[in-house]
């Protein structure tokens, strides 16, 4: 293995006095910080370690942190044993984060193997901040928190996000030792083993992986990321504030328009909007966002009609159609009644 370096390159020694003590590290940011450190780090080159690079790893943990206390704070009523739904009644999208996992345990579970400790950091990593933060977990919000507690869909996303978290408490345990047992004490699981370190490794089931799926979800992430654009230019302008406050207005042809009509319902939670409206191509008007990088697609960003609900925030031209909910949308009117019953 190689030296551990200074910023500059240079070898730790006590003449330099350039030396970082761990216990220093521990200290000041926690064992988990440097283990995930010493994790992150490829050992067969020069080691490089400095406050700013230690700094960077601080930040990494604490993504995979908020990642850990969102997902266990959305399981709070969710009972595994009672309310689990099975992989193939599962929500389209909640298979897709199943097949992500899979594919991370998978991953995870070579690089051990191998001792790639520095790939299942990054595999750890980006799972975390892409697949889960800035995708899944963004888009399960509404589902999460809106619909009726009990109600299918709600459930599905549960059981998507308890198998995430057990599965990725388990293989960062050997890494993050005090994180994953302060993670294993809340998750609602009620035969759990008295430390995650006896509770085995994750097994995955060869049914999570659906090469269509994942080939269609590709497609919507790339449509979703081109959409992300003249909203933000739309937020920049002061057009729109929240993306909630937008309309969205797809103009597409081709097998991109085929795919939007597939998945037409469900838009405006993939681009977390409160309405899109989709039309051929032929019919967009000039001068709008034109995709460089999906073909036939071209976006207008518009001021949401209607009223935000005060439950969900989603603008909603039907307001105060149900006369016992004056400020909520039909869905959120619906979810009320049922739970007054």
């Amino acid at each position: 293995h190689g030296f551990f370096v200074d910023e500059q390159g240079r070898k730790m020694s006590k003449s330099l006095g350039n030396g970082i003590d761990p216990q220093e590290i521990i200290d000041d940011m926690g064992a988990d910080i440097l283990r995930l450190w010493v994790a992150s780090a490829d050992y067969r080159n020069d080691v490089t370690v400095s406050k700013g690079i230690l700094k960077q790893v601080s930040e990494a943990y604490r993504k995979i942190r908020n990642t850990f206390r969102y997902m266990l704070g959305s399981l709070y009523d969710f009972d595994h044993q009672l309310d689990s739904v099975p992989l193939e009644k599962m929500e389209e999208l909640d298979r897709w984060a199943m097949l992500k996992l899979g594919q991370l345990v998978n991953k995870v579970t070579q690089a051990y193997e191998e001792y790639e400790f520095h790939v299942v950091y990054h595999a750890v990593h980006n799972f975390c901040t892409v697949d889960m933060s800035a995708f899944y977990l963004d888009i399960v919000k509404d589902r999460l928190y809106s619909t009726k507690a009990d109600s299918p869909a709600r459930r599905s996303c549960q059981s998507a996000i308890f198998e995430i978290c057990t599965a990725l408490v388990k293989m960062l345990s050997p890494i993050l030792s005090f994180t994953a047992e302060e993670v294993w004490h809340y998750l609602p699981l009620a035969d759990k083993t008295i430390s995650v370190q006896l509770a085995g490794w994750p097994e995955v089931d060869a049914k999570v992986f659906d090469d269509a799926l994942e080939a269609k979800w590709e497609k919507l992430i790339a449509i979703r990321n081109e959409v992300a654009k003249p909203l933000e230019e739309a937020r920049r302008s002061k057009a729109i504030g929240h993306s909630l406050d937008a309309w969205v207005k797809l103009y597409a042809g081709g097998e991109t328009l085929e795919l939007l009509k597939q998945v037409q319902e469900m838009l405006p939670n993939i681009f977390i909007v409160s309405k899109v409206t989709l039309e051929d191509e032929a019919n967009a008007p000039e001068a709008i966002f034109t995709s460089d990088s999906v073909d036939a697609l071209k976006v207008q960003v518009a001021t949401a009609p209607g009223q935000k609900c005060e439950r969900c925030w989603i603008y909603s031209e039907e307001i105060g159609s149900d006369p016992k909910h004056p400020d909520l949308c039909p869905r959120c009117a619906q979810v009320m009644n049922e739970i007054e019953k």
